[in-house]
């Protein structure tokens, strides 16, 4: 009679402990907004702000087709910046974002924004070749080259990409790692390090708790 009270114990207690105590509640992403960002990467005219949207935007890419806020509508996507010419951390960050790619290339809802911030160099015959060369799917990809100063405003203004620098100017190449997470309402829902594998990986377990949400 003892072995099987013993034996009843050892098979319900684990069972009542999973049906009566509580799981921990699933990571929730967070949503960025000035308010949550250290002040140097925040435009004087948005510290302090407690809701922030992408700007509207207008920028042409490698097809020489016009992508705006339009294309990604409804869509999540990933902002990097980037010039074609850079011999260092750009290598890293277009290699990273393949992975992005591969692993969302059957997923019409994930795209991935790449602004030239070396517009004077990267017209659109260079970034067709760029996107060859890299084996970049147009249709999920889009390479993106316009005027240095909208750049620099949705680096500073929509994104939080890059510090704010009052004067930032077209010989200042913007220079940064950081990618940037946009959900379907064009809120900013994580800002990674693009140059690391680890923080990629990040990135996709990200994106995919978005589209399950």
């Amino acid at each position: 009679m003892k072995k099987k009270l013993i034996l009843f114990i050892l098979i319900c207690c684990p069972i009542l402990w999973y049906l009566f105590i509580p799981n921990e509640e699933e990571f929730v992403l967070p949503i960025f907004t000035p308010s949550d960002l250290r002040s140097n990467l925040v435009h004087p005219s948005l510290v302090g702000n407690t809701e922030h949207t992408v700007p509207d935007f207008s920028f042409i890419d490698q097809n020489g087709n016009t992508v705006t806020e339009t294309t990604v509508k409804n869509k999540i996507y990933v902002v990097d910046f980037f010039f074609t010419s850079c011999p260092s951390i750009c290598i890293d960050l277009t290699n990273n974002l393949k992975e992005i790619q591969s692993e969302f290339i059957d997923n019409d809802d994930v795209l991935i924004l790449s602004h030239s911030v070396d517009p004077k160099i990267d017209n659109v015959e260079r970034l067709q070749k760029y996107a060859s060369i890299n084996n970049i799917n147009n249709e999920k990809w889009f390479l993106l080259t316009g005027p240095i100063e909208e750049t620099i405003r949705m680096a500073q203004l929509g994104y939080f990409a890059i510090a704010s620098i009052p004067n930032h100017s077209e010989n200042s190449l913007i220079h940064t790692e950081n990618v940037i997470l946009i959900d379907r309402n064009r809120q900013i829902r994580g800002i990674y390090n693009g140059t690391s594998s680890l923080e990629i990986r990040y990135l996709i377990d990200d994106i995919n708790k978005l589209l399950n949400d």
